[in-house]
């Protein structure tokens, strides 16, 4: 029997179809609907929080169960019981390992890790910051997306295991750092200045004006500073 020809790029109808029929464009929008249902009851079986931030367990689970699914939709040699078992495979170990972290701190902390402190009393936490891979701009867009203004107005940003934030606003916000983006001079050149105090540009920590610009951070050893700001009354 003779080779069959190489592909050619003009073999438009290869490029779409492939080497199927075009019946089987009905078949794969019939796998897709089933495997839709398999998704969503995999989804459904495995909690709640599938539906909303999802943890380290969780997103395997999820990635299994599209990776279980992707080749029997396009591929007419694979029929659709296998990942069916695959998807109820995924769910059971996924409920198992949950209800055994659940159980035991040290696995939940083996598998999800743990909830880190990033700010603290107006203050950039740098070494935790790097460990968990958190640049200082990403924490001032998320601490804007708060509603706040600067630095001072934070007592505790708490990173979770999850990578989602949680804020917990002083109660008498200090003189801290700007979260405004130096570029935008109209919103900086808007905020009071808090009188004879500096902030490091790097953590946001503070001190007195006579001090601040002829000395090194007492917290990260910057030599940069800026006037610190404080909310209007």
């Amino acid at each position: 029997m003779p080779p069959p020809p190489p592909p050619h790029i003009t073999d438009y109808l290869r490029i779409l179809m492939g080497d199927v029929p075009w019946s089987f464009l009905l078949e794969a929008a019939i796998r897709l609907a089933l495997m839709y249902l398999v998704l969503l009851a995999g989804l459904r079986l495995m909690g709640k929080r599938m539906a909303g931030q999802v943890s380290r367990t969780e997103l395997a689970g999820l990635v299994a169960l599209a990776v279980s699914i992707g080749i029997p939709l396009l591929s007419a040699d694979r029929g659709l019981l296998a990942p069916v078992v695959i998807a109820a495979v995924v769910v059971v170990a996924h409920r198992l390992v949950t209800h055994w972290a659940a159980r035991r701190p040290t696995a939940e902390y083996l598998l999800q890790g743990t909830v880190t402190t990033v700010v603290a009393d107006g203050v950039l936490q740098l070494p935790t910051m790097e460990q968990v891979v958190l640049s200082q701009e990403r924490l001032f867009a998320q601490l804007r997306g708060e509603s706040l203004e600067h630095l001072g107005q934070v007592r505790r940003l708490y990173m979770e295991a999850n990578g989602t934030f949680s804020l917990v606003e002083a109660d008498e916000p200090a003189p801290g750092l700007s979260l405004v983006p130096g570029w935008d001079e109209d919103f900086r050149g808007a905020q009071p200045l808090a009188p004879d105090t500096f902030a490091c540009l790097r953590c946001g920590q503070t001190a007195a004006a006579a001090q601040a610009p002829a000395t090194g951070c007492p917290h990260c050893g910057a030599q940069q500073w800026e006037p610190a700001v404080t909310v209007c009354e």
